[in-house]
């Protein structure tokens, strides 16, 4: 076993939030050293749907979802499912997830949510200024689309939250959105415009853009697997290496939780298991990300081809994927969009770390001072990345937060 010499920060993974927080520490003046089992944004951070979707408030624990859970749980290829093997395991997961639900927890983390997506759209407007990062975000807005007048009128209520929080969008009529996006079908009647809503070109390059950043910046990285955190801090690697750092950051994704363990921290983190199909960029003429959120899929245009994906699965971490989901989801997308080709695609699946109250954990461990966290992002990875580098770079520099970090205290459960 060889000891390294000691390094400044560590940062355990190398998806979008450990290069964020790379970025944002350097400008500390702190020198980092990024490690990941794969490499750089070989996870979540490959081919998620894109989005900066900054009007995304509301957490999936709401107030009367554990009536609709039923229905989505016993279709294995709906909006929502558990792997029946799987079920048991998650119960403790749900447990907190349906207090979550509950009106004031709910109201609670619309509200943590809201500040955390407000310094996530400064910090995107800033980072946006430098050149490689500012080419590749697309501010085409997004279309929320509705089968039914049922399903447009049962919005409503989301809709009038958002104006709370500052959140723009417009209610279309058949015209304005044929011009927004031509070739849908007849199934769509109603849709809501998000004019400020955001995409990358492709988050894989994007991701590929900041490390590229970080690395001229002087930033290093091991790929190794990680196998354990001491309680003092050290990080051992699988070859055998033992790492010792000023502070380490734990940004490993739907395996965070795993090493959160191993210094005293349980943290209730699930991997909700995400689906897409990459058609060729000639499939479709798609203007801007499409949200079909009663299916729980998006369309997303990209520069390497049209992204149609989302749902949810719980299945744990090793389960072989079911790409019958990615399946049933492009069949509904040339439902609604009768031109789609939907030949030649590129499957994929993903684990998006989610926390039963769609909030990140983001602050320092209860138990060893120079540990600290930054994962469960869920469906925001992207989104948050910026403001959660930041934040961390204030933690780790003892600055003040930005933001009161209370709602996503690590230890909150």
């Amino acid at each position: 076993m060889a000891t390294q010499p000691k390094h400044d920060v560590i940062i355990i993974g190398a998806g979008i939030i450990g290069l964020a927080i790379a970025h944002y520490v350097q400008q500390t003046g702190r020198k980092v050293t990024l490690v990941d089992r794969k490499g750089v944004a070989q996870e979540a951070s490959f081919g998620n749907a894109g989005a900066f979707a900054l009007a995304d408030i509301f957490p999936l624990a709401s107030p009367g979802i554990m009536r609709k859970a039923p229905k989505w749980l016993l279709d294995p290829l709906g909006p929502l499912s558990v792997r029946p093997q799987y079920a048991l395991n998650i119960v403790p997961y749900l447990l907190k997830f349906f207090r979550a639900s509950w009106p004031d927890q709910y109201r609670k983390s619309i509200v943590a949510q809201s500040a955390l997506l407000d310094l996530s759209a400064s910090e995107v407007d800033r980072m946006a200024q430098i050149p490689q990062i500012g080419t590749q975000i697309r501010t085409d807005g997004a279309l929320q689309l509705y089968e039914s007048e049922r399903e447009f009128a049962a919005s409503q209520s989301s809709w009038q939250a958002r104006l709370e929080f500052g959140i723009e969008f417009e209610h279309l009529d058949a015209n304005r959105l044929a011009d927004l996006q031509p070739g849908l079908s007849g199934h769509i009647k109603r849709a809501t415009f998000i004019p400020k809503w955001q995409t990358v070109n492709d988050p894989f390059e994007f991701a590929q853009i900041l490390w590229r950043m970080v690395q001229q910046d002087g930033g290093a990285l091991i790929t190794q697997e990680v196998q354990a955190i001491s309680k003092a801090g050290e990080v051992m690697l699988a070859n055998g290496d033992m790492l010792s750092g000023n502070h380490v950051v734990v940004a490993a994704g739907a395996w965070s939780h795993q090493l959160a363990k191993q210094v005293g921290d349980h943290i209730p983190l699930e991997s909700e298991r995400g689906y897409n199909t990459t058609l060729p960029v000639d499939a479709f003429d798609l203007k801007r990300q499409m949200i079909f959120g009663e299916h729980g899929f998006v369309m997303t245009p990209l520069s390497t081809g049209i992204r149609v994906g989302g749902a949810v699965e719980f299945a744990g971490l090793d389960a072989a994927p079911n790409y019958k989901r990615s399946e049933i989801m492009l069949q509904k997308a040339k439902r609604f969009m009768p031109d789609l080709k939907t030949e030649q695609g590129t499957q994929w699946m993903g684990f998006r770390p989610s926390l039963p109250d769609t909030l990140p954990a983001i602050g320092k461990s209860a138990h060893t001072p120079n540990v600290s966290y930054a994962f469960g992002h869920g469906h925001l990875g992207l989104t948050q990345c910026f403001a959660t580098g930041k934040l961390m770079a204030e933690l780790i520099d003892g600055q003040t937060p930005s933001l009161d970090l209370t709602p996503f205290n690590p230890s909150r459960f």
